[in-house]
């Protein structure tokens, strides 16, 4: 099974400003800012406190990253991460098919790869390319019919009016 398929995370160490410097299975490097999930969610709100911030532990298995009775999950943490680092996580990828409600077969076919590596990619068990990801958010913009390729973006006024 490849290191991509559910990153275990390796090390956490805490870092000023509510940032997380975490290693994986994958060989990354990932420096993670939860500040803005610790403060929209009630329950974590007890962690922007700097001295219990800064007790920042691996959990068991490397499942994710704990403080007492409170825990980040090493799956969330790590999408985080990578989309912070400027690349695409499988949680951005998974959201695309949801959005426009594809299934594996039909986002493999809307993007011109196979049904194997579209569950690759969604399950992170091999990175996204930056191609395929520009591919999706040009699929998204254009949502060309069936074997159809557009030849040009739809223009602000055809979209405004929904006949895109």
């Amino acid at each position: 099974m490849s290191d991509y398929f559910h990153p275990k995370l390796l090390t956490v160490k805490a870092q000023p400003d509510w940032r997380l410097r975490t290693t994986w299975s994958t060989g990354e490097v990932l420096e993670v800012d939860v500040e803005k999930i610790l403060r929209k969610t009630a329950v974590l709100r007890h962690l922007l406190d700097p001295t219990v911030f800064a007790q920042a532990r691996l959990a068991p298995l490397g499942l994710g990253v704990e403080w007492f009775d409170t825990e980040l999950a090493a799956d969330n943490l790590y999408a985080l991460g990578q989309e912070q680092a400027g690349k695409v996580s499988h949680q951005l990828f998974d959201s695309w098919i949801q959005r426009n409600d594809l299934s594996l077969t039909t986002a493999a076919a809307a993007l011109g790869i196979s049904r194997r590596m579209t569950s690759y990619y969604r399950t992170a068990q091999k990175p996204i390319p930056r191609a395929i990801w520009l591919a999706c958010l040009g699929w998204e913009a254009t949502r060309p019919a069936a074997d159809v390729l557009p030849r040009s973006l739809p223009g602000v006024r055809r979209r405004a009016a929904g006949n895109h």
